[in-house]
């Protein structure tokens, strides 16, 4: 008998100090352990009361516990819609699928859907200019079908700001094949031309920032806005071409002049050097991103670059062919080229493009 009684009490003392102990040094406020089925035990949130479980007796400490608040379904929004539109209105997760983060690479392909721009002759104002064939009438840009490139390498500073270095490159834009040119007596005849392809390699600093905090998420959240701008230096270059005129200018009647006289002009020829122009440029875009499959972003983008001037070197040679009289009435061509070189002659046009493009963007 004595012996069983020295078990339970050594038996009630073990239980009572595992007890204590959970009540002096709790896991989590309210948490007291499992008891004998492995269930998990939690306190009421009354102090100073004593809660009777199949293994034990365990007095409280005096705290409130908070009880927790089982969440079930989807995640709130965020933000309160006392506040204007934004990202408040859209999960965590479609924010985050979204974000741009870290390095990356990008290439995009364009459509110039407008060329805006023309050459005009620069030395207009010089003495005898007319004597010069070229575009003294503006003339606006020829173009085939334009498909600007675009390489860019970059990386977001934060999930609204990315910044990037691009390589951006125009072909397939040339002089214009007709122009005006003057005809000596205040007129203009229409003069062909040949050659004068022009090429645009501009680089340029960019800096995009994601608007989805003003118009939040377009196409259920499929589509995130930005704009952009772009800063930097293009090389505009314009190819060699020739002026074509094939009217005949009267200088004397052959009636009246004397062997050897210059009667007339035809056939005149203007061999344009082209040139290379460092222009200042700049970009303007406007965009909706969305997101592909391991880590790669799709840019669609309406991009407006204006490339500066592009500009010729200012060299010129005319070959005529003059007509001399023969002392009877009659002309007839001289046996020699009549050539005739021309420098500081500029012929010059402003370059701007609208484009819209697609940009491939892998992020690292």
């Amino acid at each position: 008998m004595k012996k069983v009684s020295f078990l339970a009490a050594i038996t009630g003392f073990l239980f009572a100090a595992g007890g204590s102990a959970f009540a002096v040094y709790p896991v989590y406020t309210g948490y007291q352990g499992t008891n004998a089925q492995g269930q998990v035990v939690y306190l009421p949130t009354t102090a100073g009361t004593t809660v009777v479980n199949p293994n034990a007796v365990v007095t409280t400490n005096a705290v409130n516990a908070a009880s927790p608040t089982r969440i079930t379904g989807s995640l709130p929004r965020v933000g309160s819609n006392a506040t204007a539109a934004g990202r408040q209105y859209y999960e965590p997760t479609d924010f985050d699928r979204l974000a741009d983060s870290g390095l990356y690479v990008g290439l995009s392909v364009g459509y110039s859907a407008s060329i805006s721009g023309s050459m005009i002759a620069d030395y207009m104002g010089e003495q005898n200019a007319w004597f010069v064939p070229g575009a003294f009438q503006e003339a606006d840009f020829n173009t085939d079908t334009v498909i600007p490139l675009q390489l860019s390498v970059g990386a977001s500073i934060n999930n609204d700001l990315r910044i990037d270095f691009s390589y951006l490159r125009y072909s397939g834009i040339s002089y214009p094949s007709v122009v005006q040119s003057a005809d000596g007596v205040g007129g203009y005849v229409e003069a062909t031309v040949d050659g004068g392809a022009i090429t645009a390699n501009a680089t340029m600093l960019n800096l995009y920032y994601n608007i989805d905090s003003y118009t939040g998420y377009l196409a259920g959240g499929m589509l995130r806005p930005y704009v952009g701008v772009g800063v930097g230096i293009s090389l505009n270059t314009i190819a060699d071409y020739v002026v074509y005129d094939n009217t005949f200018y009267s200088e004397m009647d052959p009636g009246a002049a004397g062997a050897g006289d210059l009667t007339g002009i035809s056939d005149v020829y203007a061999y344009h050097n082209g040139g290379t122009a460092e222009q200042l440029a700049f970009a303007l875009e406007a965009g909706l991103t969305t997101e592909l499959d391991g880590g790669m972003k799709l840019d669609f983008f309406v991009r407006y670059a204006n490339l500066g001037k592009v500009k010729t070197s200012g060299s010129i040679i005319v070959s005529q062919t003059e007509w001399l009289g023969d002392g009877a009435g009659s002309e007839y061509p001289a046996p020699y080229d009549s050539v005739f070189h021309y420098t500081n002659w500029y012929e010059s046009g402003r370059l701007s493009t609208i484009d819209l493009g697609i940009r491939l963007r892998l992020q690292f």
